[in-house]
């Protein structure tokens, strides 16, 4: 376990992923409700909060939250500039505090100019955490101590697994893990409206596209299979398989998806 455990736990905008990573902590015990100061959008927001978690803080005013020894800045990009000229100087220089920021594409080096006097830890969770199956890439900024970093992969854990891995990989690591999911959905969007184009009725098309991902998947998973491995595996010579596969090389599939997961690495990098 790590020797770091803040007192208290700040959350700066407190939408659906900072939730799957919070209500956890609340959950387990490993944070109090009356530890935790997050500072949301709106009063019915609040309002809601202090009903799911009884003894929670949250206010629209985000003075406490800055407060905390550990901060999760969740907000959306674009309110970034606006939310760090607001944000108050750290009230310690000889133990500065946390913060972890979830904000799609924007380096440390970024962060460590908007917020200084902070610890910076950039964090890329996907969608995935929402059901604690996601991935997160973690990139340490200056001064954050091994048991800071033991702690913050604690946090990640909870909602899947968690990779260090140098700042310049995560805009790639992004691309595929948090863009991916979308791509995926668009696969399984697609092959529902094959098989309902063959005759399956909508529903039972999408449940069967749904769990064929889901299957192959964990296939590809448990058996540390390489993707054309299982390719391989389920086309036979002149078989359906075969002529599936012949249709989706006609139609670009591979190239395309390469395009995407490049895409959105260099959008990552724009944003950043």
């Amino acid at each position: 376990m790590s020797s770091f455990s803040p007192a208290n736990f700040g959350v700066i905008g407190l939408g659906r992923m900072a939730q799957a990573l919070l209500f956890p902590l609340l959950e387990s015990g490993q944070l109090s409700s009356a530890g935790v100061q997050a500072a949301v959008a709106s009063q019915a927001s609040a309002e809601r909060l202090r009903q799911q978690h009884p003894g929670l803080q949250a206010s629209t005013e985000a003075l406490a939250a800055w407060r905390c020894e550990a901060v999760l800045l969740a907000v959306k990009p674009q309110q970034l500039e606006a939310v760090a000229a607001a944000a108050p100087a750290p009230t310690s220089a000889a133990d500065p505090p946390l913060l972890i920021s979830v904000l799609a594409g924007v380096t440390v080096a970024r962060l460590q100019r908007l917020f200084p006097g902070w610890r910076i830890v950039r964090a890329v969770p996907n969608t995935p955490c929402l059901v604690r199956a996601g991935l997160t890439g973690l990139a340490w900024g200056e001064g954050v101590s091994a048991e800071q970093q033991a702690w913050v992969q604690q946090l990640f854990a909870q909602v899947g697994e968690v990779l260090q891995l140098p700042e310049a990989q995560l805009d790639a690591f992004l691309a595929l893990t948090s863009s991916g999911p979308a791509f995926v959905a668009m696969v399984a969007e697609a092959m529902a409206d094959g098989a309902v184009a063959a005759g399956l009725p909508r529903v039972q098309a999408h449940h069967l596209a749904h769990r064929t991902l889901a299957g192959t998947a964990a296939l590809l998973q448990e058996q540390q299979l390489h993707p054309a491995q299982l390719k391989d595996l389920v086309s036979s010579p002149g078989g359906t398989t075969m002529a599936g596969i012949r249709a989706l090389e006609s139609g670009g599939l591979r190239a395309a998806l390469i395009e995407a997961v490049l895409a959105a690495a260099e959008r990552s990098r724009q944003l950043g």
